[in-house]
Formats: C-alpha cells, structure tokens, sequence
C-alpha cells in the first residue's frame, strides 16, 4: 500500500536554499547603498570554507535571470561607443587589447580605454568583445569556445608583430576578460610573446597555473587584486564558477597561489600582485568588482605600467606611491 498523505509538505532542502538566496538578492537589489552592502559576510569566514562548503553546490542551480538581474543592477551590462583609439597612426607605436568580462562591452571597460588614452598611452586602444550578447552564463562556462576565442585573439596578435616588428603588445582584461588574457598568451605560438599582461579583478582560480602566460609575456604578469571584491568574485564565482570552472573565491579577490617547488622561483617572479588599498579610493576604485576598471584608477595605476619600459618591484613601489598618484599626467588624450 501507498504511504498515506499527512498533509504535510515534502521538504526540499535545495528549493529552500535557492529560495532564501533569491529573496536576499532582491533585499540587496532594492537596497540603496547596494555597492557597500556585505551580501554575505565572507569576512567572518576563512576562504578555504568558501571553497568546500556544501551550499556553494546547492546554489549552483540558480538561474540565469538571477545573474542577469545582479549585472544589470551594478551597471555592468550596456553597449560601449565606438572606440577612437585604433587608428592606423597608433596602430605603428604599439597595441593594447583591452578584453572586458562575461558582460561584454560596458562603461567599465569603456572607462579603461579612456584612463589609458588620459595618461597619454599613444598606442592604438582596442575593445575586443569576446563575449556573445547576453549570454553571461555560457561566456562564464563555455571553456571550449573562450579558448577558442583566446586563440582567434592570439592568431591576430601574431598577425600585428609580423605587420610591426618591434611594436609592444599589451594585453589588459578585467574579470573574465582576464582569464581571456591569459588564455591568449597561452596560445601564441612558440616563440611568439605579448610584452605584458595586466589583470584587473580576475576571474580565475586561485591555484591556476600561470607557469605558460608567463613564459609568454616579456615584463610578466601584473594582478589587481581586492578582498572587498567578494560579492562577484567570492559569492558569485563560489556559486557559479570561475572561468575555469572552480567553485571558489576566485584570485581577483584572494590573489593567485604561488607554487613552491623547486625551479619555478624564476618565473613567478614576473609575477606581480597587488591587493587593494585605501589610497586607490582617491581615483575611484572602491574595492569592489565594478570599480577596478574606474578611468581615473586606470589612469593612475595601469596607464604607467603600460608607459613602463620593464615591471620590477622598483616599478611597483613607485606607481603605488602616493608621490606618483599626485604627479600623474592630468592631460587627455583624443
């Protein structure tokens, strides 16, 4: 005989879940301070238990609208302009390939343009959207396409060194464009190298290797970084995945892990990593996800390692100085 009905309701512990998570997420919408709010208070909590918990799993099953609905409350979806930077003029002093996150081109990497172009970066400027249209969880997920993609990007890159030898290429992503960045130095061909690549809240796993973009770009790797960066890059890469595909916090916020065995010393220390701090309020970075493309951070902080003929520690010390915040050319580039 079948189980008589009580009249009670059969709990689903992972409806619930998603449930409590969708009415947080519309608190945190509706709230008017939203980009200071601590969603989750990852601070009380050590990032390893981030990376393991049980309810990171459970909330992987919600839904695409929800994501669509946070990208579109931060600001992050919307077209760019055309971009005045890719003329043939500063195409012959050099290339930086700007790669913007899963939300394509926005005012955020908008904004990145111009900083550099203000900071007198006369080099050609170019937006290279990588994302398809409104599909934010396939650009997050689909690896197969992305290094796809990556290796469509390298393919051009090699194009331009053969058409201007000598010309520096710089490769600049902000959060999924990041790992877009690395994955294009991982498929140049052998012998083939970008002169820099810079990572402005990275959407990677702390413990992804970084052993071939390195080996593949001259002056190294540069990683912005910030522990206050934990809604996108500790809630929402923990419940959606990096663009590798890890459950975790991802490096944008808690920077890459550097191996430590022998004979790898010498590679990553190309490898420069810089966590936020207060003194990057002044040019608009807050510390969270959506400002760390902000023009005036740009200008100050990423613009002079573009200008820079190396990156060393020498070089990081003097673009984190207060002194060279303050002395940072103030003229705008057309």
């Amino acid at each position: 005989m079948g189980q008589a009905y009580s009249g009670h309701k059969i709990r689903n512990p992972k409806l619930e879940i998603r449930n409590k998570f969708e009415i947080i997420m519309t608190k945190y919408l509706k709230h008017p301070n939203r980009q200071n709010l601590f969603l989750f208070r990852i601070s009380h909590f050590d990032i390893r238990i981030l990376r393991r918990s049980m309810w990171t799993k459970w909330l992987c099953g919600i839904s695409h609208s929800a994501l669509l609905i946070i990208l579109a409350s931060s600001g992050l979806i919307g077209c760019a302009p055309a971009q005045p930077f890719d003329t043939p003029q500063r195409l012959d002093r050099g290339l930086v390939l700007v790669l913007p996150g899963i939300e394509g081109a926005s005012w955020i990497n908008e904004g990145i343009c111009w900083g550099l172009a203000d900071a007198g970066v006369h080099c050609a400027i170019e937006l290279v959207d990588w994302t398809m249209p409104g599909a934010y969880l396939h650009n997050l997920r689909d690896q197969e396409r992305n290094r796809k993609k990556a290796e469509e990007i390298a393919d051009r890159i090699e194009r331009y060194q053969m058409s201007a030898p000598n010309r520096p290429v710089i490769l600049v992503g902000h959060s999924g464009g990041g790992a877009m960045a690395i994955w294009v130095a991982e498929a140049l061909s052998p012998g083939s190298r970008v002169d820099g690549i810079i990572l402005l809240s990275v959407s990677l796993s702390p413990g992804y290797l970084l052993d071939v973009s390195l080996g593949n770009s001259r002056r190294g790797i540069v990683s912005f970084h910030s522990r206050k960066d934990w809604v996108f890059l500790g809630a929402g890469t923990a419940t959606w995945g990096t663009m590798d595909g890890e459950h975790t916090a991802s490096a944008g916020m808690a920077g890459f892990d550097v191996p430590a065995q022998p004979g790898r010393e010498g590679t990553y220390r190309k490898l420069f990593q810089i966590a936020w701090r207060e003194q990057m309020a002044r040019t608009g970075h807050a510390g969270g996800h959506r400002t760390s493309g902000a023009r005036q951070f740009v200008k100050h902080y990423v613009a002079p390692l573009v200008l820079a003929d190396k990156w060393d520690r020498a070089v990081m010390k003097t673009i984190l100085s207060d002194e060279q915040a303050a002395t940072c050319p103030t003229t705008t580039t057309k």
